[in-house]
């Protein structure tokens, strides 16, 4: 499993960096834009879902439960000091899904005990992308949660996020998560629609 998260650069916007994510063959896009208001998002929103759509990407909108609702989105992205999981699934239905953000073995436990169907778990290391970073977790902080997730019978999947680059993704997928979450390693690439393409052959998706 391989996430995108929009992101706004010098170089690209936030339309930008998901089109050359779908060129590069990413197939589920997080629309995150903080700091703005749901009617400056409403467009990028709608624009971003018609682009996942023609090629069949799962589209998440992070935080904007409301939003999501609106334009049908496939689900959210909840970070920790968002709505909760409960409050969100009873706005968006059953079928949506329902992401959240966790830095611990027992920010996932609640979260998969509240129904969320994914974890975004991170940050593997220190990144510019998002302020108020928690402690970073490395190698032996997603071999740590992995290992308690299996003791206590936790299976959700887990998505790493936070600084990820392309040399760190074998790593990273041998200590048992489901995926990968990224940014900036491909917008900062020289070529990004090829580095995209390059990062999915390395997660064999």
């Amino acid at each position: 499993m391989l996430q995108f998260i929009s992101h706004y650069t010098e170089k690209y916007d936030y339309l930008d960096s998901i089109r050359i994510a779908l060129e590069g063959g990413c197939r589920w896009i997080q629309l995150r834009i903080k700091k703005a208001t749901d009617d400056n998002v409403r467009p990028i929103a709608i624009r971003a879902q018609e682009m996942c759509r023609d090629v069949g990407a799962t589209f998440i909108i992070d935080d904007r439960v409301e939003l999501a609702r609106e334009l049908h989105a496939d689900g959210v992205h909840l970070g920790k000091t968002d709505m909760s999981i409960l409050q969100a699934r009873d706005i968006l239905g059953k079928s949506a899904i329902i992401g959240s953000t966790a830095n611990t073995y027992f920010d996932v436990r609640a979260a998969f005990a509240s129904g969320a169907n994914y974890i975004g778990c991170g940050p593997f290391r220190f990144t510019t992308t998002k302020e108020k970073l928690s402690p970073t977790l490395g190698l032996e902080g997603y071999h740590d949660i992995i290992r308690q997730m299996k003791e206590n019978g936790v299976n959700i999947p887990i998505v790493a996020i936070g600084g990820i680059t392309a040399d760190d993704i074998e790593d990273i997928m041998q200590t048992g998560v489901s995926g990968i979450a990224l940014s900036g390693t491909v917008l900062h690439a020289a070529d990004p629609v090829e580095e995209m393409k390059r990062i999915i052959k390395i997660i064999g998706q």
